[in-house]
């Protein structure tokens, strides 16, 4: 779908096309409430990445083992999740519509089209795959000399795409020497770098997506002795500049699980909503958690 000192500071975002602008402070977001997401299949967990529907019902959902589940999310009155109802768990496939093998199945970003195209980027073997059918054959996009330099366990964890069908993705471990992390394009056939984000402590950007207010949504984890720590900032894109960003969502240790996948999308109350989904890592005494907040504008 369609999210230091100063002067040094203005010196390496000026070398590094990074934004400089101060945070702008927003309201806190509203935590919705956490589902437990179950299904009786051995092929259900670790799930990496989810798109709900401009709706919040129908949903499409990946697994770093390779899976594609689709589904319907069931509401209550007041929007909470009541239930999932999944249909059968599929497996991605190659161009030739083979299923992909592992360790290349491992899917952890995923970005979905109005017109239900779906692109599916990969973290041990660093690639975005196109899907005109969400159970079809792929068709690979080209793989960039930087992709190859990636870490196989910290590559593109985060992809996105906006209404132009214009990707944004960028590793979860920096290939560079400064630590921050490049954005990667892809338009008109080509990938280029735009920009690129600073580096955030011990947080890690795992999950994007671009909201249906046209900004840039962008889910970062934090991994310590008590657990996960999630966060979420939104960004404005202007051409080949990103602004500084805004945070939604800070959570302390423990709050919730692997948080790894985010949709953003409008209810009907038009209010925007962020649902996140955790990755389990096929541990059956970690739950597979849906959690959802309700953004400010």
């Amino acid at each position: 779908m369609r999210r230091r000192p100063r002067l040094a500071l203005t010196l390496w975002a000026a070398l590094a096309g990074t934004a400089l602008a101060v945070e702008t402070p927003l309201p806190a977001a509203e935590l919705i409430g956490s589902f437990v997401w179950t299904l009786d299949d051995p092929r259900f967990g670790g799930i990496s990445a989810i798109e709900l529907g401009p709706d919040g019902s129908g949903f499409v959902a990946v697994s770093d083992r390779g899976a594609i589940i689709t589904g319907r999310i069931r509401r209550d009155p007041a929007g909470r999740i009541e239930g999932i109802d999944a249909g059968a768990i599929a497996h991605l496939a190659g161009r030739d519509g083979a299923p992909l093998p592992p360790p290349r199945s491992d899917a952890e970003g995923l970005a979905l089209m109005d017109d239900g195209t779906l692109f599916v980027s990969f973290e041990i073997a660093p690639r975005v795959l196109r899907y005109d059918r969400v159970f079809g054959a792929a068709t690979y996009l080209p793989i960039p000399r930087d992709f190859d330099r990636m870490q196989p366990n910290g590559a593109l964890e985060a992809l996105a795409v906006d209404a132009e069908g214009t990707l944004y993705t960028l590793p979860e471990v920096s290939v560079r020497r400064t630590g921050e992390h490049p954005v990667y394009r892809f338009r008109d056939g080509r990938w280029d770098v735009p920009f690129s984000l600073p580096p955030q402590g011990s947080y890690r950007p795992v999950g994007a997506d671009i909201g249906p207010d046209g900004r840039l949504y962008l889910l970062e984890r934090s991994f310590g002795l008590t657990g996960f720590a999630a966060r979420v900032r939104r960004f404005v894109v202007t051409g080949d500049s990103i602004d500084a960003g805004a945070t939604l969502i800070d959570t302390a240790r423990g709050t919730h699980g692997n948080l790894e996948g985010l949709s953003v999308w409008r209810d009907a109350a038009g209010a925007l909503r962020l649902t996140l989904v955790s990755d389990n890592n096929f541990h059956a005494f970690l739950p597979t958690e849906v959690v959802e907040y309700r953004l400010p504008d």
